[in-house]
């Protein structure tokens, strides 16, 4: 079974997640403050963290800062529903994704899924080196270079990074992304497609908006503006 890491201070839901959850093939340790979340996240690399964003001791987010400082570990946020803007500042902090309280334990069981599918390796079979520009990703080795500085990303900024140098200098909408990506249909009201490829840009470091290597498509979806490299 693979131990996930859960965060939150309701114990009524944490026992209730490790009972479901041990029936889908998961152990979960369950912390119930901030600081001691955050010290268990320190000790081992999980898989994945569910992490909640109201907390004692220390905030979810002050939390996943402090993650993201050191590590790219699966961050899944669980938000109050409603809290749109909870699920905005946790999405540019790094969460790789979210999902509302309250919500169905199948829905939660999907959602961690969907992420670890994405951590997965790459099979042997098609496994591959893509080039664009300055850009060289190994999907096996699960790296990224640009020029020689290897990029620091997560799982969500690696998947959404390769969707789109496969497509090189054409256009990928926001359904087949998220669909690829977040392994979910897209939803216009969700900005989480939107806040993954404003962290890739981040990341990526051209200057301005006119010179970004992923252009936004105003009602079509997203480009790498560059042509793909022959190998």
């Amino acid at each position: 079974m693979e131990e996930i890491l859960l965060i939150d201070d309701d114990v009524e839901l944490c026992s209730m997640l490790t009972e479901y959850l041990g029936k889908n093939g998961f152990r979960v340790k369950a912390v119930h403050r901030g600081d001691a979340g955050l010290k268990a996240a320190q000790q081992r690399p999980w898989p994945l963290i569910l992490l909640d964003v109201m907390l004692p001791g220390m905030d979810g987010f002050e939390v996943l800062k402090r993650i993201r400082a050191e590590s790219s570990v699966n961050v899944l946020l669980l938000t109050a529903r409603g809290e749109d803007v909870d699920r905005i500042v946790g999405l540019e902090i790094g969460a790789d994704d979210y999902i509302p309280k309250p919500f169905n334990p199948r829905e939660l069981l999907a959602r961690m899924r969907a992420v670890l599918r994405r951590a997965a390796p790459a099979a042997a079979s098609v496994a591959e080196v893509l080039r664009v520009d300055d850009l060289e990703l190994d999907s096996a080795a699960r790296r990224v270079l640009k020029g020689e500085h290897k990029l620091e990303l997560t799982d969500v900024e690696f998947g959404l990074l390769e969707a789109l140098m496969r497509s090189a200098g054409t256009v990928v909408s926001r359904e087949d992304l998220s669909q690829t990506v977040l392994g979910r249909a897209f939803d216009p009201f969700d900005r989480s497609l939107d806040m993954h490829v404003s962290r890739l840009r981040k990341k990526l470091g051209r200057g301005d908006a006119d010179d970004e290597q992923i252009k936004t498509i105003r009602g079509a979806g997203y480009q790498l503006a560059f042509e793909r490299q022959g190998d």
